[in-house]
């Protein structure tokens, strides 16, 4: 959530995040909140005015009748400032909500390095690592060879779930496991992540904390009104499905103050993840490529606005280093502001190289929120035992999802015969050298 001082204090900075970001349907809600917050800020000294008022007048009457002096009419208009006062607080009560409601619905104001652009067509390419792979026969896609080794079942997923969902059989189920705990190791024993294992539900706050909603709510799975009570009476009426472990991690430290001293604070976590937008559009819905439940290991990293653009580069150097490992090659995107994630200050998509369809596939995103979140869930720290509390900057990267993980090493990997030979740092993981 944009601080609401900056808005007020710099429209034009607002203004001009929202034309680079294309959204110039949003400039006229900045015009209504500064009005609002006009409005707001005269009430307040109206409203505080009155209150000034009652406690003299409270005052008065005691004095009166002390010395046992007529009081009604000071009394009758001490009745009416308390009238008019509570039909100010109740007009700040309906501004408030309306301030805030603006604010939770515009996007964070991109950095100076984000390039200006309107798509992804203009998103720019800063990085390429590996050589695609060369074969002496033609490649299949993923669809077809995880069907002929058996691994993996769409047909049987649509079944049970409806379409956008996959089954995992056998070695395909274990490639899952072995990708899992291969990560994970990684990034707690190299990278200095501590491994959190959060709920895969959460409450309508955390959503808003992490601005999934009121936005993107209606991408979100939600469990039905009126579900019902847990066994300690405790409502669990308005529960999501997590769309990925930004939610929950980031919300660890919701409505709490932290030690400057333990900055940065790294957490690494496995969850399925689940998005009811998968394959809505029509693109990519064949195969495992846009599914409404998927695994993915996440990064996630609170930070001081001094260091967060440091921790920014290596977050991004520690999803790739997972790629690297896995021998695929892999392109990286700094995101225009057409592009950029309604969160995102400055984010980099790393893609990687499916050989089968000769494309290239998104596998993580890598992204600065500075105090966009903060704002929103609260968390703050102290960066001295004397100082006020600032807002903590929060980033986040996939470190990183499947399934098109599993995507590019079936087509990258894949042999003459159909088999697929599994990259060496995979292998202890997965107990074989070869999927067959």
């Amino acid at each position: 959530m944009l601080d609401l001082r900056t808005v007020r204090e710099n429209p034009e900075a607002v203004r001009n995040a929202l034309t680079r970001r294309h959204q110039p349907d949003l400039l006229t809600e900045v015009d209504r909140l500064l009005e609002l917050d006009q409005s707001w800020r005269e009430t307040t000294v109206r409203r505080d005015g009155l209150r000034n008022e009652q406690n003299t007048v409270s005052r008065e009457i005691g004095r009166l009748k002390r010395e046992k002096q007529e009081a009604t009419d000071v009394i009758a208009r001490m009745q009416q400032v308390a009238q008019e006062v509570r039909e100010l607080d109740d007009q700040l009560r309906d501004a408030r909500g309306q301030i805030d409601s603006i604010l939770l619905m515009l996007p964070n104001i991109p950095h100076e390095s984000v390039p200006d652009g309107a798509s992804e067509d203009d998103n720019v390419i800063v990085k390429h690592w590996g050589d695609r792979p060369e074969f002496d026969f033609e490649p299949r896609a993923h669809w077809d060879l995880g069907e002929g080794l058996g691994i993996l079942d769409i047909e049987r997923g649509g079944k049970i779930s409806g379409r956008g969902f996959a089954v995992y059989k056998g070695q395909g189920a274990r490639l899952q496991r072995a990708l899992i705990s291969f990560m994970l190791d990684i990034h707690t024993t190299e990278h200095g992540y501590t491994e959190i294992w959060p709920p895969a539900l959460v409450n309508r706050q955390s959503m808003i904390g992490t601005g999934q909603i009121p936005k993107f709510e209606d991408d979100m799975y939600r469990l039905a009104p009126g579900a019902g009570d847990d066994a300690d009476g405790d409502e669990t009426r308005d529960l999501f499905l997590i769309p990925t472990a930004e939610v929950p991690v980031t919300n660890l430290h919701a409505e709490e103050i932290l030690d400057a001293d333990d900055l940065p604070i790294c957490y690494a976590a496995y969850t399925p993840c689940f998005r009811r937008e998968a394959g809505a559009a029509g693109r990519d819905t064949r195969g495992i490529q846009r599914v409404h439940q998927f695994d993915k290991v996440e990064m996630v990293k609170f930070t001081s606005a001094e260091t967060s653009y440091d921790e920014h580069e290596s977050l991004l150097a520690n999803a790739e280093a997972i790629i690297q490992r896995l021998g695929i090659p892999y392109r990286v995107s700094l995101m225009c502001a057409g592009d950029l994630d309604f969160k995102g200050a400055k984010q980099y998509d790393v893609e990687i190289w499916a050989a089968g369809q000769e494309r290239w596939l998104e596998v993580s995103s890598v992204s600065n929120f500075i105090d966009f979140q903060a704002r929103r869930a609260n968390i703050r720290y102290r960066p001295d035992t004397e100082a006020r509390p600032e807002f903590v900057h929060t980033l986040n990267g996939s470190g990183v999802a499947l399934p098109r993980l599993v995507i590019s090493l079936l087509e990258n990997y894949q042999q003459a015969d159909g088999t697929v030979r599994v990259p060496e740092a995979l292998r202890p993981y997965f107990g074989s050298d070869v999927i067959t």
